[in-house]
């Protein structure tokens, strides 16, 4: 068994409580939903590419983007919603970043489709803003070492996963996921750190990412 390391800092478990609040604003044009895209909040765009994980944590991933589906589904602009849908959401790492990739691949197909712009959806079909809201609370956990972490892993809620992974990166802008930042830092392994950031975390459900992240650390445990 590997000797355990007392981290410089433990590592506090957090979790989260999510509301979804309605906007007021809404599109019924292509051009609508890139001007508005382009002045919202970053908590709407956040919730527009997050709303699966947060609201069907236990169900199969590929969490659909919320304006694919709308220019797909409601304006019939197929390529346009496929263009959307490959937004690789993993790669950026801040919500502006995210957000400016959005409306790139609006301005483009736009664009190169000018009579596009023409097409409305109809009355009660337009796509609606909503915006997330997190209320972030502390657990009564605390892991000084890998094994402790480890324990506490197997007892945290999936909100809590959820934060730790998904929301401190990217609303929070962190570097990278709490997990593997903690390990690297504090821990000073980053190897470990490394296997734990690198794998799609929007691929796996959260019991997935819970199992996957969980063999990672034992497995160091145990060598």
């Amino acid at each position: 068994m590997a000797e355990l390391i007392r981290a410089k800092e433990p590592f506090k478990f957090c979790t989260r409580l999510h509301l979804s609040e309605l906007t007021g604003l809404r599109a019924s044009t292509l051009g609508q939903l890139l001007a508005l895209i382009k002045t919202i909040s970053g908590s709407c765009i956040y919730h527009h590419t997050h709303r699966f994980l947060q609201q069907h944590q236990y169900l199969s991933p590929e969490p659909p983007n919320d304006f694919a589906f709308w220019v797909t589904d409601i304006l019939g602009e197929d390529e346009l919603g496929e263009r959307l849908v490959s937004i690789d959401t993993i790669q950026y790492s801040t919500i502006r970043d995210l957000r400016e990739r959005i409306a790139s691949t609006l301005e483009s197909y736009l664009n190169e489709n000018p009579l596009a712009k023409l097409k409305f959806a109809k009355s009660g079909e337009e796509f609606h803003f909503i915006k997330s809201v997190s209320f972030i609370l502390p657990t009564n956990y605390i892991a000084y070492d890998l094994n402790e972490f480890a324990e506490i892993l197997k007892k945290i809620t999936i909100d809590s996963i959820y934060f730790h992974i998904f929301e401190a990166r990217l609303r929070l802008e962190k570097p990278t996921n709490d997990f593997s930042y903690w390990i690297e830092n504090s821990l000073g392994d980053k190897k470990i750190a490394n296997k734990i950031s690198s794998f799609d975390p929007y691929t796996c459900t959260l019991e997935d990412l819970r199992s996957k992240i969980l063999r990672i650390v034992e497995g160091k445990l145990v060598s």
